[in-house]
């Protein structure tokens, strides 16, 4: 878990396998949910991170809290990771979305 600077000073936040963070040239995690979850909140809190990566797989150990983070900033955005597909369906930025844009409104 680590964080890396991006433009204009501020950091994206990365939460994610060791395939993923050394993707992002940083230090894997092999950790548990209590820290997970405290990690994650420690990202939310600082006005330095704008974005908060996180393998989906992980943010399911955490689904209730992530799922309570409502604020746009930082936006949390899940990813997959290399043994872990991508499901749309358990991503919480997406499932907001449909509940505000369901498909009938648009017929």
């Amino acid at each position: 878990m680590s964080a890396i600077a991006a433009a204009k000073g501020k950091l994206i936040a990365v939460i994610g396998d060791e395939d993923t963070c050394v993707g992002f040239l940083l230090g894997g995690i092999d950790t548990p949910a209590n820290e997970v979850e405290e990690t994650f909140k420690n990202f939310v809190k600082r006005d330095d991170i704008d974005i908060i990566l996180i393998n989906q797989n992980i943010a399911e150990m955490i689904r209730y809290v992530i799922d309570a983070h409502t604020k746009p900033v930082p936006a949390v955005l899940e990813i997959p990771s290399k043994d872990h597909p991508y499901d749309p369906n358990k991503d919480s930025i997406l499932r907001r979305a449909k509940g505000i844009f369901q498909a009938e409104e648009y017929r």
